[in-house]
C-alpha cells in the first residue's frame, strides 16, 4: 500500500523536509538559483523515481522468468527541448519536456532478453503514471496547521 509523502519547508531558503513513512531526507535548489544545494532537486527526485521503478520492475520481472540477470543501471536525464515537429504537421514549435533513459543489464542475457527487458522497463509503473493524463487535486488546508509546522513554529 503506497504511503503518503510529506513535504515541509526546511530550514534553508528552498530546502524542504521529506518524508515517507521512516524515512526522511531533504529536497533543495542548486546554489546557482539560491539553494544551498541540501538535496537533489524536484526534477532529480523524479528521475530517480522513474529510474528506480524501472530497474525494479526489470529486476522481477527477470526473477519471475528465472534469467540470468545479475543486475541494472539506469541513467535517467531531463531537459527542456525544442520540439520536433515534422514538416507537414500544424504544430506549433515550442519547449516541450524530454526524459531519456539508458539501461545497461548485466548477466549473460540474449539479444531476445535484452529487448524484452527494455521493453518492460517502458512499462514500470512511474513510467506508465508520467505519460498518463494525470489529474492533481490541490487544497488548502484552512484549519489547524499540521503539527510539524505547530511545532516548528512554536
Amino acid at each position: 500500500m503506497p504511503r503518503n509523502v510529506s513535504v515541509d519547508s526546511g530550514p534553508s531558503k528552498f530546502t524542504q523536509n521529506v518524508s515517507v513513512g521512516p524515512h526522511v531526507f531533504h529536497s533543495d535548489e542548486p546554489t546557482e538559483v539560491g539553494g544551498h544545494d541540501e538535496g537533489p532537486t524536484p526534477q532529480e527526485l523524479l528521475m530517480a523515481s522513474l529510474g528506480a521503478c524501472a530497474s525494479t520492475t526489470v529486476q522481477m520481472y527477470a526473477e519471475r522468468h528465472q534469467w540470468p540477470l545479475k543486475g541494472v543501471q539506469a541513467t535517467v536525464s531531463y531537459a527542456r527541448v525544442l520540439a520536433e515537429n515534422p514538416a507537414h504537421s500544424d504544430a506549433k514549435i515550442g519547449m516541450v519536456d524530454r526524459i531519456e533513459i539508458e539501461i545497461f543489464f548485466a548477466g549473460n542475457l540474449s539479444e531476445g532478453q535484452q529487448q524484452r527487458l527494455l521493453e518492460i522497463a517502458g512499462k514500470c509503473p512511474v513510467h506508465r503514471l508520467l505519460i498518463s493524463q494525470v489529474q492533481i487535486d490541490t487544497r488548502l488546508l484552512v484549519a489547524e496547521s499540521p503539527l510539524r509546522l505547530q511545532k516548528s513554529a512554536g
